[in-house]
C-alpha cells in the first residue's frame, strides 16, 4: 500500500498485446459459492489480487480446506462435509466489500454466530443495505460500527423468502440476497432499479438452480434449511474487464497508438466502458471467443483518436461503476465537458472517489466541478509543467486511473500509496511497464 511510483509521460510502444488477471468479481463469487459444492472446486487464473486472497482465507475460516498456488494461478477449495463450522474469532475480509456482502448472505443461511470484519477502508463501507433484507428473511444482523458500518454480526438459520426492491442498483446486495435465498423455503424475488452485473446469476444457472431473470425481476426458489449441494468442477474465469479498462485507456486518446487486450470478460453488463470509449471517438473492435457459455469473453482492440466529451447518468452508472474514476481522468483529455451524474455511490467506496479524483485532477491543472453525485471535467486540460505528487488514498481504482492519466501529462507524476493496485490487479505496475510506460519507484 505504501509504495510510491513515478510515471514518466509518454508511451514508448506504438502497438502492444496485453492480458490481465482473472476477474476478481467472478473469482470471489466462485470461492464463496464453492462452499455449496460436493467435492473439490478448482479456480484457475493468471494471478489473484489481495481481495481474492482475503476472501479465500475467510472461506477457510468457515471450515473449507483452501489451497492457493499463487505462482501457478489456481486455488482449490474443499468445503466441509457437514456445512459451515463456527469460526474461531472474527472473520476478516481485508478490503473486500464483495467478500463481506456476499459471505453475509451465505452465513445467514446457517445456525451460526459469525462476525465479519475488515481493514480500515472496509470498516467505513455502509452495510445497512444488506442488513435490511437479511433481517426481513429472518436472520439476526447487528452492525457494530457507527452509522450502519462493520463489523457485521450475523446469527442465521431458518430463513424465509421475501420480495425485495433494491433501493439502488447493486450487484453485491443482489447477490447477498440470492445466496441467502438458497436457504429459504419458497420463492424470493428481487427487483432491480437498473441492471447490475449478473455473475452470480450466471454461475447459479450453470449449476441448474431454478432462477428466472425477466427484465428487472430475479426470482429464485430456495432449497430450504439444508441449502443446495452443487457439483464441484474446474472454473476458468476470463480476464477482469475493469482491470483491462486501464490498459485500453492507455491508447484511447493518442492517435497512432493501439493495443490488443486478450481473453478478457465481455459480460454485457460490464462492458459499457467500450461504448463510452467509442462515443468519445476511440476506435474499438471486439473479437468474441467462441464457446463462452457461462461468461462471454474475447479480445478487445483499441486504437487511439482525438477524444470528445461524453455525458453518462442513469442506467449507465451501474454498468460503469468501477470505470467512472477512469472516465473522469479521460475527460481531461477530451474536447468539451465530460459529465458524470447519478453516481453518488462513488462517495462510499474504498474512499470518496468523487472527492479524490476532483482533488487529484485539480492538482494536475484540470478544471473540474464536483457534484454530490458526480463531476464535470473540462478538457482538453493544460497540465502543469512541473512534477506533481498525488495520493491514491489507498484506493486501487484511483491509483490506476491516475497512472493512466500520468502517461499523458507534461511532467512526471508521483503517485503515493500505489501498492493498493494489488487489491484488484496484481502486477499492475509491471503490466504498465510491459506496455511501454516508464514506471519508477519513488521515495
Amino acid at each position: 500500500m505504501r509504495r510510491s511510483v513515478r510515471i514518466v509521460p509518454g508511451w514508448y510502444q506504438a502497438e502492444t498485446v496485453a492480458s490481465v488477471p482473472a476477474d476478481k468479481s467472478i473469482v470471489q463469487r466462485l470461492l464463496i459459492m464453492s462452499l455449496f459444492c460436493q467435492g473439490e472446486t478448482r479456480i484457475e487464473g493468471s494471478g489473484f489480487g489481495s481481495d481474492c486472497i482475503s476472501t479465500a482465507r475467510a472461506v477457510g475460516m468457515l471450515g473449507a480446506d483452501v489451497r492457493m498456488d499463487r505462482l501457478g494461478g489456481a486455488v482449490q477449495v474443499l468445503p466441509p462435509s457437514e456445512g459451515l463450522v463456527q469460526p474461531e474469532g472474527e472473520v476478516c475480509l481485508g478490503n473486500s466489500g464483495t467478500g463481506m456482502r456476499l459471505l453475509s448472505g451465505v452465513v445467514a443461511g446457517y445456525p451460526l454466530d459469525v462476525t465479519l470484519t475488515g481493514d480500515e477502508s472496509l470498516m467505513r463501507r455502509p452495510m445497512g443495505r444488506i442488513a435490511d433484507p437479511l433481517r426481513r428473511m429472518g436472520a439476526q444482523v447487528d452492525l457494530l460500527g457507527a452509522e450502519d458500518r462493520p463489523p457485521v454480526r450475523i446469527r442465521g438459520g431458518g430463513l424465509n423468502p421475501i420480495r425485495y426492491e433494491l433501493p439502488v442498483a447493486s450487484a453485491q446486495v443482489k447477490s447477498c440476497i440470492l445466496l441467502a435465498a438458497l436457504f429459504a423455503e419458497g420463492e424470493t424475488e428481487i427487483i432491480e432499479p437498473a441492471p447490475s452485473r449478473d455473475h452470480t446469476e450466471r454461475i447459479l444457472l450453470r449449476w441448474g438452480v431454478p432462477i428466472q431473470c425477466e427484465g428487472k425481476s430475479i426470482r429464485l426458489k430456495g432449497y430450504g434449511r439444508g441449502g443446495p449441494r452443487f457439483r464441484a468442477e474446474t472454473w476458468r474465469p476470463p480476464g477482469d474487464f475493469s482491470s483491462a479498462a486501464y490498459i485500453m485507456a492507455l491508447t484511447a486518446a493518442e492517435p497512432g497508438r493501439s493495443i490488443w487486450v486478450r481473453q478478457v470478460g465481455l459480460n454485457p453488463r460490464r462492458t459499457a466502458f467500450l461504448d463510452v470509449l467509442s462515443g468519445m471517438g476511440a476506435a474499438v473492435s471486439v473479437d468474441p471467443r467462441p464457446g463462452g457459455d457461462w461468461e462471454p469473453a474475447g479480445s478487445v482492440h483499441v486504437e487511439g483518436r482525438r477524444l470528445r466529451a461524453v455525458q453518462v447518468w442513469g442506467e449507465w452508472i451501474p454498468r460503469l461503476i468501477d470505470e467512472l474514476p477512469l472516465l473522469m481522468a479521460l475527460g481531461s483529455l477530451a474536447d468539451g465537458h465530460t459529465i458524470v451524474r447519478d453516481a453518488r455511490e462513488l462517495r462510499v467506496k474504498e474512499c470518496d472517489r468523487i472527492a479524490a479524483m476532483g482533488e487529484a485532477l485539480r492538482r494536475l491543472g484540470v478544471d473540474v466541478q464536483e457534484f454530490d453525485d458526480g463531476m464535470r471535467v473540462v478538457g482538453p486540460a493544460s497540465f502543469r509543467r512541473e512534477e506533481v505528487v498525488l495520493d491514491s488514498l489507498g484506493d486501487h481504482r484511483i491509483a490506476m486511473s491516475l497512472a493512466v492519466l500520468a502517461t499523458y501529462a507534461e511532467a512526471p507524476v508521483v503517485i503515493r500509496n500505489a501498492g493498493c493496485s494489488e487489491i484488484s490487479c496484481p502486477g499492475f505496475w509491471e503490466l504498465l511497464t510491459s506496455c511501454g510506460v516508464v514506471v519508477e519507484d519513488a521515495e
